[in-house]
């Protein structure tokens, strides 16, 4: 019985379980409420479209530059008072948002809510990564991205019920993102211990830009993310309604059939990764993601069926990335310096959401053929990058750790 329960929770504690319920909640609220966030300041508050737009630009652009100053207060105060003070921005800035009449009441609380958004990824890996030993990372890792995607995919179908009564259900898709994080607030502080904390480390951030390896992993991770999420959340469905005339019900179930699969897909692929090279596994993401770029670019001949097929790749070549990405990065980093670490490569996954959908827009206005031919060229070039990182790597950090219960 004990081994049987050990393998159906995948080697991971009841304290890792608890945070990862916290991860599924989080994005169970957040799915319900992004795809609504303009609709509800624009046609239910009546702000102009453009202040709505810098609005939710605003909690973006505010997460880009509070990503990097969270690393210091990982490492000064430890991760998990980090995360609860991240989650409680966030449920300060949404509850904000949810009663915001004015648009300066709208800026100040999406400053808020952007802050906690910022501290929140390199806050919450750093914890994990603290509470799991090295062998379990990559599991931990998995786990969260299911976790995510169960919850983005059932928190915007739970969005689409609650909004269609108006301004009344907006409101209540606002405070009830809100009170998904205040939840996990309360868990983290009564439930969770706080892992120890090594010796303070000097040097700080001159020390991460000094490690030249890391900073070729993130320059690498930049690209990915900005051709595997960016260009693929943002602009392959408009390049679906516009240039092909998908219906928003199709490209809806290409976005869903994307989500699915890493659901499906990212436990197996960490196990999958267990005893492999990292880096082998990283550079399969780029040539994956090249390679539906190109099913995308062959979508006027082929059809729908070929964007869905995309989409279904680019789900993979997510989990061949990311059961790898975060667990090297807490090898790589020392433990005094691991908040530092995390909010540097946080940095450079906003980075990279934030330049896909600006350069994309912009090639797709020349030609399908220019963005989806630079779109495949640029995951190429990352995966090359990634197979020559390999000597630069610390030789026991090179393979990911196989788990034996």
């Amino acid at each position: 019985m004990g081994r049987l329960a050990q393998r159906l929770s995948f080697g991971l504690s009841a304290e890792l379980w608890l945070v990862q319920t916290g991860v599924f909640v989080n994005a169970l609220g957040w799915g319900a409420v992004l795809p609504f966030e303009v609709i509800y300041l624009h046609d239910g508050r009546g702000f102009s479209l453009g202040a709505a737009g810098l609005i939710v630009g605003t909690v973006t652009g505010v997460a880009v530059a509070a990503a990097p100053l969270s690393g210091p207060l990982i490492d000064r105060f430890g991760a998990r008072a980090a995360a609860a003070a991240a989650g409680a921005a966030l449920g300060i800035g949404y509850a904000g948002l949810a009663f915001a009449h004015t648009e300066p009441a709208a800026f100040a609380s999406a400053v808020v809510a952007g802050a906690g958004n910022g501290a929140l990824l390199p806050a919450q890996s750093t914890l994990l990564a603290s509470l799991a030993a090295p062998e379990l990372r990559h599991r931990v890792t998995a786990v969260s991205r299911v976790c995510t995607n169960a919850g983005f995919g059932l928190g915007g179908a739970l969005g689409g019920l609650v909004a269609s009564s108006g301004l009344s259900g907006l409101m209540a898709l606002f405070l009830l993102n809100a009170a998904t994080y205040v939840v996990y607030v309360v868990v983290l502080i009564a439930v969770v211990r706080e892992p120890p904390r090594p010796a303070v480390a000097t040097g700080g951030y001159v020390r991460v830009l000094r490690d030249r390896p890391f900073l070729r992993l993130a320059a690498a991770n930049t690209v990915l993310i900005a051709v595997g999420w960016g260009v693929f959340s943002w602009i392959v469905p408009l390049y679906a309604k516009n240039e092909l005339g998908v219906s928003s019900e199709l490209v809806g179930l290409m976005l869903l059939a994307n989500a699915l699969t890493v659901v499906v897909v990212q436990v197996p692929v960490a196990r999958l990764a267990e005893g492999r090279r990292r880096v082998v596994l990283m550079a399969s993401s780029g040539a994956i993601f090249a390679g539906a770029y190109l099913l995308a670019l062959a979508a006027p001949g082929l059809g729908y069926a070929s964007l869905l097929a995309a989409a279904v790749a680019i789900g993979v070549g997510e989990c061949f990335h990311t059961a790898v990405l975060m667990p090297l990065v807490a090898d790589l980093a020392p433990p005094a310096l691991r908040g530092r670490y995390m909010a540097s490569m946080g940095l450079s996954w906003w980075i990279g959401l934030a330049l896909g959908p600006i350069v994309g827009a912009q090639l797709l206005s020349v030609s399908t053929v220019l963005l989806f031919g630079a779109c495949a060229a640029a995951a190429g070039t990352a995966s090359l990058s990634l197979l020559a990182l390999e000597p630069q790597l610390p030789e026991p950090s090179r393979l990911t750790p196989t788990f034996a219960p």
